[in-house]
Formats: structure tokens, sequence, C-alpha cells
């Protein structure tokens, strides 16, 4: 038997769907095409510098909208909520870089390369091409001495570099921004659960896989 999750009704008697964040960032910066704003005024407090997610949903709350501008058609404020709250993410959770980046995933409607199910190879570091085909570079290392035969012969040494692709550092450097990005989502569904003043949607727990690389290594 299907489980019938309990509707949730905003203050204006409209009832509010559940989301993930993750599907609220997409419909926020995808279907409502919102814009992150640093300088927006409800991103600032007068006298203050930046503020946090928190004192803007409130501020915001309280006049019921966000301040409208001209020359195009508005996203619904529900989605100027979710702008300013990516916004205002701590520092702790990447701040305006991660702002950015979370905003042009929830665009695109994509998630962090994080080198699921990649394993590093191991290739020459470069390749010589003629008309015969291709084979590896090879650097010169030095001479050997053959004395086993009536007549001592040299032969030259050569050994092939290699690299591994992607390198080990990459990979380490996109799982961890891959855990910011993760962060930053949990960051904002706590904020929006605690302060559950959108009008049209109610933040659920659900949430994008923590480690996707750990679950395919173990297949």
């Amino acid at each position: 038997m299907t489980e019938l999750r309990k509707l949730q009704t905003a203050p204006q008697g409209r009832v509010r769907r559940p989301i993930s964040i993750q599907r609220l960032l997409e419909w926020a910066f995808a279907d409502e095409c919102a814009s992150i704003d640093f300088e927006d005024a409800g991103t600032l407090a007068q006298g203050y510098r930046n503020v946090g997610t928190e004192w803007v949903l409130m501020q915001r709350c309280l006049i019921g909208c966000s301040i409208d501008g001209g020359g195009r058609s508005e996203p619904d404020p529900d989605a100027d909520l979710v702008a300013s709250a990516v916004a205002c993410l701590p520092e702790g959770c990447g701040g305006r870089r991660m702002a950015v980046q979370l905003a042009e995933l929830a665009r695109a409607r994509r998630v962090p390369d994080a080198y699921v199910g990649v394993v590093p190879r191991c290739e020459p570091v470069g390749w010589h091409i003629n008309p015969h085909g291709r084979r590896a570079v090879t650097e010169h290392l030095g001479y050997l001495d053959d004395r086993s035969g009536r007549k001592p012969r040299r032969h030259d040494v050569r050994v092939c570099p290699v690299v591994y692709r992607p390198a080990a550092h990459q990979i380490a450097a996109a799982r961890r921004n891959y855990l910011q990005w993760w962060s930053a989502l949990l960051e904002l569904r706590i904020t929006f659960q605690i302060q559950n003043d959108m009008s049209r949607w109610s933040v659920s727990d659900d949430m994008p896989p923590r480690t996707p690389w750990k679950k395919d290594l173990a297949e």
C-alpha cells in the first residue's frame, strides 16, 4: 500500500507540495530563471556585512515578497527566496563560489562530477605518430655494454615515461568539491525546513547520495 504524505498548508491557505532541496534549486534556477544577486538589498543588513540565510528569509517573509525590478517577468516569490538563500551561503559551505556553482548546476540539472566509476589508467606521456601507426614516446636512459658474445656491443637503454589519467589528485579534488556541494544542499535544506515559509513548497528530507563513488566500488 502506498503511503500518503500529509499535505502541509501555507499561512495563506495554499496547499504546499513536498520537494527535495535539489529539485527545489532546479525549479528556482532552471524553471523560474531566478538569478543570484550578491548586492541585492535582501542579502545585506544596513550597518552590517552580509547577513545569514535565516535573516534574509525572515525579512522577506515579513513583507511577503521581494522588490520587483523591470525589463522581464519576475520569478515566483519562492524562487527569489531560494536565490537569496543560496547567495547567503556561509563560507564554511563554500560561500559565493559554491553559490555560483549551485546555481549553474541547477540550471543544467546536473550534479558535480565525482568521477564515479572512473579507474585511473596508466598511459604513455605521449605518442609518436607516422603513416605506419603510432608508438609510445621513449627517453634515453643510458647505455649497456654487452660482452656476452665474441664482439662487445653497446645497447641503447630507453624507458617509456607513463602517467595516470585521471590523476589521483584530480579525483580527490573533484570528490571534495562534491562533498562541499552536498554539504551546501544540506545547509539549505535545514534552513528551509526551519523557516518553513515558502507558499508553494515544503522541503523534504530527500538528498542526493553523499558518496556515490563508494556505492559504485561496493558493486
